[in-house]
């Protein structure tokens, strides 16, 4: 890196890359648990596939994707809590990237919560 242009090239190249954001007057919030337990269970994929599909669907100014540390329950790890104002958080348990898709079409764009995912409905 030789200048400030360069930064900002960089920083803008990698804007649709990253949606982690400030969550100022975002009504979601998807937060996946990337300890070293969910990393190691495949957290990492589905964090890239949460911010590929929010960007693909056009939702980054509603949507933040962010990652957090420990959520507690490894067992159930990749692990995905969605907040949304007004509502009871939704944990989703055991995810992977392909669930992860469905959950942006159904749960994020379509407001339908996808149950057999959730940590009430997990069955070993």
């Amino acid at each position: 890196m030789k200048s400030l242009q360069e930064l900002a090239a960089i920083r803008e190249k990698m804007k649709d890359k990253v949606a982690i954001r400030e969550a100022s007057d975002n009504t979601v919030r998807i937060v996946v648990g990337m300890a070293t337990c969910g990393i190691a269970a495949g957290a990492r994929p589905v964090l890239s596939q949460f911010v590929e599909e929010v960007n693909k669907e056009g939702l980054s100014d509603k949507v933040t994707v962010t990652q957090t540390g420990c959520i507690g329950l490894c067992q159930y790890e990749p692990i995905v809590e969605i907040f949304e104002s007004g509502k009871e958080k939704t944990t989703y348990v055991k995810m992977d990237a392909e669930k992860a898709k469905r959950v942006v079409a159904e749960h994020i764009k379509g407001g339908k919560v996808v149950t057999e995912y959730t940590i009430g409905n997990y069955k070993a």
